[in-house]
């Protein structure tokens, strides 16, 4: 089961009750938020491009080795 929330909803609905009107609050709730720091490329992702590009140069390499024996990707009724 989740908790009530702490004070937080209590200052707002206080504020209102006290006489404060709506653009005071958002006002103060404008500048709120979760900033969350922008993420950093790491030898993680530097290897996963470097395994993207070997599964691309592999897929060339055994498209023109399939050309060298007359393979053709049509079925039976092309």
């Amino acid at each position: 089961m989740s908790q009530a929330r702490s004070s937080r909803g209590a200052r707002s609905g206080a504020g209102r009750a006290r006489g404060g009107t709506r653009s005071q609050s958002t006002a103060t709730q404008r500048g709120r938020g979760v900033y969350v720091q922008e993420a950093k490329s790491d030898i993680f992702v530097v290897l996963l491009g470097v395994a993207l590009g070997a599964m691309v140069l592999g897929c060339l390499f055994l498209v023109l080795k399939l050309n060298q024996y007359g393979f053709s990707a049509g079925g039976p009724g092309a």
